[in-house]
């Protein structure tokens, strides 16, 4: 494992990508790490609503069974396991960026951020990190970015499922508030309805206006039909699929 956030190096392990979901744990654990989080965030691809990140602390040794990518799991089970990590969890933070935040400071930004503030308040502190797929600096422990972390990290998968069920359920309020583009079905990532709807209507506070399709539709011009979004750190524009 590679490190970051610190210049100490802990005893090098070896982690199966496929042997069990709390494997990374175990491993830190020996090497004595007690407390280690997992972060994930939801809502990176999608062009309206916020993104929401969230931080997990898991007992050591206490497996919590179907934990998986909240991706790839149904909303029933994502909500029964949401309960169970929220009952069971030694610490789980939640973070919530707004769309404003996100157009004002950058997605990637906005999303090192979220990433700094939900692992800095978890109550007792992490003392080792896990990141989903990107290195988060800055953090004050030691970390490792894991590749689709989501689904070989346990932590980090009860931190997605945090996440997706949070901010779903901000996406179906919403749609109390904004009907007419149907937030409730497609959770603000790009649909053909969505795009429908966004040349009807226009885009509403929550699109965030750094995505081509949103930008597109301030110009009164037809949204593209895929999550495309531009970060103005990044020289070209990057296509995210949902």
């Amino acid at each position: 494992m590679q490190t970051a956030g610190s210049s100490f190096r802990p005893p090098r392990f070896v982690v199966r990508r496929d042997g069990p979901l709390g494997g990374y744990e175990s491993a830190l654990a020996r090497a004595g790490f007690e407390r280690v989080a997992g972060a994930d965030e939801a809502g990176r691809g999608a062009c309206a609503g916020p993104l929401v990140v969230a931080a997990c602390i898991l007992p050591a040794g206490r497996r919590i069974d179907g934990l998986d990518d909240s991706k790839v799991l149904t909303a029933a089970t994502r909500e029964r396991l949401y309960r169970q990590v929220t009952r069971r969890a030694v610490a789980y933070s939640i973070m919530v960026i707004p769309a404003a935040e996100i157009d004002a400071y950058g997605l990637h930004v906005a999303n090192l951020a979220g990433m700094r503030r939900a692992l800095g308040t978890l109550a007792p502190a992490a003392d080792y990190a896990l990141t989903d797929g990107f290195a988060v600096p800055g953090l004050g422990v030691p970390s490792t970015a894991v590749w689709k972390g989501d689904a070989t990290v346990a932590c980090i998968a009860a931190a997605s499922i945090l996440a997706k069920v949070t901010r779903d359920a901000i996406m179906t309020e919403l749609h109390d508030e904004w009907p007419h583009y149907d937030f409730a079905q497609h959770k603000g990532y790009i649909t053909p309805s969505h795009a429908a709807a966004l040349a009807s209507h226009g885009p509403c506070p929550q699109h965030r206006r750094r995505y081509v399709n949103v930008r597109r539709a301030l110009r009164g011009l037809d949204p593209v039909g895929e999550n495309e979004w531009i970060d103005l750190e990044v020289p070209e524009a990057a296509a995210v699929i949902a």
